[in-house]
């Protein structure tokens, strides 16, 4: 099978064997890069099967490419009247009143792309914090930790942080230590990526992975979906329009129901987001530029703009986050998450027989 014909609608074609002895031939891989096999991934009406690759205990899965058109500019099917009374009720209070402009105004534009096939990394980790051992946070005290250690030790509570220096956390009877990694640049990143034979996401890549190419406001249609169990609100499944009892988002009062958040299950890709607006996923512009995506580090669900309006950062397949320049590259890892991909070049994949 010749590269430039491995879009979606050819792999969509081939046969569950077809499909693994292609991905059992990939050649130039990372050294350590496993196959475990064939897995069939299914959401928002949408189905893939594909391959699951493994690299040092994280997930990778084959995603074909394709030529798609991303970016917003106007509906595709239109917001049904719950969605949209939400919505204008929601931001009339804030003086916007057009939201069509709003929404053209925060999404990248409509264009054109070729995207690759590439292994994708499953679930993006934290950029701006690594897990570290008790013996490592001693040795690298400036005083502070042993002191907080010792009172978290006794405590009740589940999680503290110092600002970006330390965080601990409770974890099935032990406590995590998380490291602030403050001595890391977006260049380092990319010089240690590239390294080990791996790439940052484009912004087109993470649309087209989060998306696939659909042309409505999120990834599964134009109108929100109400039966979501969402981050910081929990269930809205029976919660007509904006919710205001719960517009400033409280965590001690969203009961646990045991079900996972919606946002954060696996795609028809088999790839997880964050699904919370107060995180962010690096990717990089045409340019090579930081372009964070599926956040705004929680500048609108903490306006009080309730679930919908406030989550639109971290649903709307094209949105993005323009007040990006005022922050700081310390404040920004923070909250920022990345994933690798490999990309699949003509001289990896092998040649039809």
């Amino acid at each position: 099978m010749e590269l430039q014909h491995l879009n979606r609608t050819a792999w969509a074609a081939l046969s569950s064997v077809e499909k693994e002895q292609y991905l059992q031939e990939l050649t130039e891989l990372p050294e350590g890069v496993a196959y475990e096999g064939l897995r069939k991934f299914e959401r928002y009406g949408r189905c893939t099967e594909t391959g699951v690759f493994s690299y040092e205990q994280r997930d990778f899965v084959f995603v074909p490419g394709d030529l798609v058109t991303l970016g917003w500019d106007g509906w595709h099917e239109g917001m049904n009247e719950e969605t949209a009374i939400d919505i204008r009720e929601t931001f009339s209070e804030y003086g916007v009143h057009d939201i069509d402009a709003y929404l053209r105004e925060f999404s990248s534009p409509v264009r054109e792309v070729h995207i690759s096939p590439m292994l994708v990394e499953c679930q993006a980790r934290s950029l701006g914090w690594f897990e570290v051992s008790e013996e490592e946070a001693m040795a690298w005290d400036d005083g502070e930790f042993a002191k907080e250690w010792e009172k978290f030790k006794q405590s009740d509570i589940s999680e503290y942080e110092r600002y970006q220096h330390f965080r601990l956390v409770r974890h099935e009877g032990g406590i995590r230590i998380f490291w602030f990694n403050e001595d890391l640049t977006l260049e380092r990143l990319k010089e240690e990526t590239e390294k080990t034979g791996f790439s940052l996401l484009t912004e087109e890549e993470w649309e087209y992975l989060y998306g696939g190419g659909c042309r409505t406001l999120f990834p599964w249609g134009d109108s929100f979906d109400y039966t979501m169990k969402l981050k910081h609100f929990g269930s809205l499944q029976g919660v007509p329009g904006i919710v205001d009892e719960n517009a400033e988002p409280d965590p001690s009062m969203v009961e646990d129901d045991g079900r996972a958040y919606d946002l954060e299950l696996p795609n028809f890709f088999g790839i997880r987001f964050e699904g919370d607006p107060y995180r962010c996923e690096l990717t990089l512009s045409q340019t090579g530029e930081l372009m964070p995506k599926g956040g705004d580090g929680g500048s609108l669900i903490c306006g009080g703009l309730g679930p919908v309006a406030g989550f639109l950062p971290a649903t709307v397949v094209y949105y993005r986050d323009a007040n990006i320049g005022e922050l700081e590259w310390e404040e920004l890892i923070d909250g920022m998450y990345y994933r690798r991909v490999i990309q699949i070049s003509s001289s990896c994949a092998p040649s039809q027989k």
